[in-house]
């Protein structure tokens, strides 16, 4: 018996050491980009690196947030840089929002009817169709590239919005799709019949019934489809030129490759652009749990 325990004890502890070592790895470059975005330049690049800064500071966000340097960038003695890259990534964070919401919206809309459809509906060639919306979606983005930037160009939609809110959605939408409709076809008939019965038709008891029985696996496609727009990068780098519509990725990207970055300022403006995800994640995460559980689990 003793034995038992101190073998069951023993698988307790190795369990526990392993998940703290897939927490630090998973979490560690995070805590150090947050430190290194409560330190200066200077105090980055000395012998001994600071885990934990000395002298926390948040004149990098500042100088982000409102464009004014503080009195710690101004003169050569205090080490600090400036990277116009890392202090554009507020205008391409709106940017970032704007398009990566709207993708959101149109995608769950759009998603929501035609995975009911396929779910709830027979009609002829409906197995066709999904199939071949589904193999859309195993087309490499690179072999695709050019001919969108064609489109977009002689559309005139070139460094809008609305091209890559276009672009977006045809990557983003089939997965929605499959998703949703594994989900449908998860809940019984019988609630939205019941509906029918007393006098909604099928679109209103989708829109009333079904809908919030499914709140869980739309929410999983709102998260999934948001995080995919908003951190997506090879699209934007072909369709956008200007600040006025490129997004956070490509500024992030341009800071990196910038050999007289700032490299406090470009980790601030990494943690501006990690947290609206991991808000979402935090908010969401009860309802992509379950949503996960059930589409993929069925």
């Amino acid at each position: 018996m003793t034995k038992l325990v101190s073998a069951q004890r023993g698988k307790h502890l190795l369990g526990a050491a392993f998940g703290l070592l897939l927490l630090v790895y998973i979490l560690g470059p995070i805590a150090w980009i947050v430190s290194s975005s409560l330190q200066l330049d200077r105090d980055l690049f000395t012998p001994t690196p600071q885990f934990i800064p000395r002298a926390p500071t948040l004149d990098n966000y500042r100088y982000i947030l409102t464009g004014q340097a503080p009195e710690s960038y101004i003169g050569a003695a205090t080490g600090g840089r400036v990277s116009r890259e890392a202090l554009s990534i507020v205008p391409a964070l709106k940017n970032s929002f704007i398009v990566s919401i709207s993708v959101t919206i149109i995608n769950l809309l759009l998603s929501t009817l035609a995975a009911y459809t396929f779910a709830r509906i027979r009609f002829r060639g409906d197995t066709l169709a999904y199939t071949v919306v589904l193999l859309t979606r195993l087309v490499p983005g690179m072999t695709i590239a050019i001919p969108m930037f064609v489109v977009m160009d002689r559309l005139g939609l070139l460094d809008t919005h609305l091209a890559l809110i276009i672009v977006y959605l045809t990557f983003t939408l089939p997965f929605t799709m499959w998703f949703l409709t594994k989900y449908f076809k998860y809940l019984p008939h019988e609630i939205e019949e019941a509906a029918m019965l007393d006098g909604c038709t099928r679109f209103q008891a989708l829109l009333r019934i079904v809908a919030p029985v499914a709140a869980p696996g739309l929410a999983t496609v709102a998260a999934l489809t948001f995080m995919a727009a908003y951190s997506e990068f090879l699209f934007a780098l072909f369709l956008t030129r200007s600040m006025a519509s490129k997004t956070a990725p490509l500024v992030l990207v341009s800071a990196a490759v910038n050999h007289d970055v700032s490299f406090a300022l470009a980790f601030a403006a990494l943690v501006l652009t990690i947290i609206p995800v991991m808000a979402l994640a935090l908010i969401f995460r009860k309802y992509i749990t379950q949503g996960y559980a059930v589409g993929f689990g069925r």
